[in-house]
């Protein structure tokens, strides 16, 4: 999968990964947004075991902010946990894209939103044990408005916040989004700086 820590490496070579020492890999399952690789391992405590690894397509997550000081926010149902989910505007990065590229396209199709100021905010790992997903956190200001263009799988409804509202939502638990909530407390100690 492109993006992945592994895609230059033989699966089936043996090697070192920190404490662990694989022995071989096998691809389970592999679509064009995440892979599932199942690793044979002799462990830190020198066990044999297994290891298995979710690989996600990178992605971005950014928090819209309007000269006003209102936060632009996404409420969408999402599969995997079943239920809508308050969140920043995010997505994946395409193979034909910087991060940045990727931020400004998922802001216009999800929002309609576009950006004079797109300030990168670092990097979040949602998940560290099983999960590779590497997130890029983006701060947009300057905001223009145009019809949004969502995905055939996206309904989103937009809404609007102090961005006051958003920190507590973050803090509070409203927003259970991990790249959300981190992007929003960054962004929090930026404009307060």
């Amino acid at each position: 999968m492109p993006g992945t820590a592994y895609e230059e490496r033989d699966l089936n070579s043996p090697r070192q990964h920190g404490p662990w020492q694989v022995l071989n890999s096998s691809l389970v399952y592999e679509d064009p947004w995440l892979s599932v690789r199942k690793d044979d391992v002799i462990r830190p405590d020198g066990n044999p075991g297994t290891h298995s690894v979710v690989n996600i397509k990178a992605g971005v997550s950014v928090l819209a902010i309007d000269e006003h000081e209102t936060a632009f926010l996404t409420d969408e149902f999402h599969y995997a946990i079943g239920r809508d989910s308050l969140e920043t505007v995010s997505g994946g990065i395409d193979a034909d894209e910087s991060a940045e590229q990727a931020a400004r396209r998922e802001l216009q199709e999800e929002l309609g939103i576009v950006a004079d100021d797109l300030q990168h905010l670092g990097l979040v790992d949602p998940f560290t044990s099983s999960v590779v997903s590497p997130t890029n956190l983006f701060l947009a200001r300057g905001l223009h408005f145009v019809d949004p263009d969502p995905e055939g799988t996206e309904q989103i409804r937009c809404v609007k916040v102090p961005f006051q509202e958003a920190v507590a939502m973050a803090l509070d638990g409203r927003i259970t989004h991990a790249p959300s909530a981190v992007l929003i407390l960054k962004a929090m100690h930026v404009l307060t700086d």
